[in-house]
């Protein structure tokens, strides 16, 4: 395929997949419990923070993380005191366990309490055309906490050539507007056009044969060169292509 043909391949391909059938079937379903914009950021961080692994067990203990909560995770973290840390007792997701939970529960309370929210903390790293930054200066942030430094890992960092595949999806998330339903457009202070897009083994591997990226390692720097690529087609809304990049490699085999 030329240029010409491949952009019109993937937006058809982007249009076919970005559903609310895809809801049922992803993770993003539990932020989509919500209305208030605060449950449906918390709900949408937790959950991506866990997104790695089998998909049935991720959506099942993003819902226990809910039941946790009280299925008002705003209200929770805001009014959250130590005492109630036996409430995460027995919680794990592969490596991600009760200890961490209670961590990301206080760094999310300090976020809200000191910095103004997720949005503002993201909006603030923002530098250039890039959330790259914004990612690390966010880990900076929320681990202000008193935490295991075990806990860090469960946040990627960029600057040091992380592909963050999770926080960049929780960003689609938060900032993409889909007209479709899917995505949530709720944080109007970062423009799409900023948007990386969730490298996994799907995206990766068709980006590759479709000769939108080279590179053979799942790091930052293909990150950054699928971000060239996507942002060639639509400079406004590259990471729709998310959808058609995954669907191909999850539905199609392609």
């Amino acid at each position: 395929m030329n240029k010409k043909e491949l952009k019109s391949f993937l937006d058809e391909k982007a249009v076919q997949y970005e559903t609310l059938d895809f809801i049922p079937h992803d993770p993003i379903q539990i932020p989509h419990m919500f209305v208030k914009k605060e449950d449906i950021e918390i709900a949408g961080f937790l959950t991506a923070t866990i997104a790695w692994g089998n998909r049935k067990s991720i959506i099942t203990n993003a819902k226990k993380l809910m039941t946790i909560m009280g299925n008002s995770p705003h209200d929770f973290i805001k009014h959250y005191t130590l005492d109630q840390s036996h409430l995460f007792d027995g919680f794990v997701h592969r490596t991600f366990n009760s200890i961490d939970l209670e961590t990301f529960v206080r760094g999310l309370q300090h976020i809200y309490n000191n910095h103004g929210g997720l949005e503002n903390v993201f909006a603030k790293g923002l530098a250039g055309d890039s959330l790259q930054t914004s990612i690390s200066a966010f880990k900076k942030i929320f681990f202000e906490v008193q935490h295991l430094q075990r806990t860090q890992k469960h946040v990627s960092d960029p600057l040091k050539n992380s592909a963050a595949k999770r926080i960049n999806m929780f960003l689609r998330w938060m900032v993409r507007y889909s007209k479709h339903g899917v995505d949530f457009g709720i944080w109007k202070s970062i423009p799409p056009a900023a948007l990386s897009c969730p490298l996994d083994i799907h995206t990766s591997n068709v980006a590759r044969k479709l000769k939108l990226i080279k590179r053979t390692q799942n790091d930052g720097k293909t990150v950054s060169e699928l971000d060239t690529a996507l942002r060639r087609m639509d400079p406004l809304d590259p990471v729709k292509y998310d959808f058609a990049l995954f669907g191909l490699g999850a539905f199609e085999s392609f």
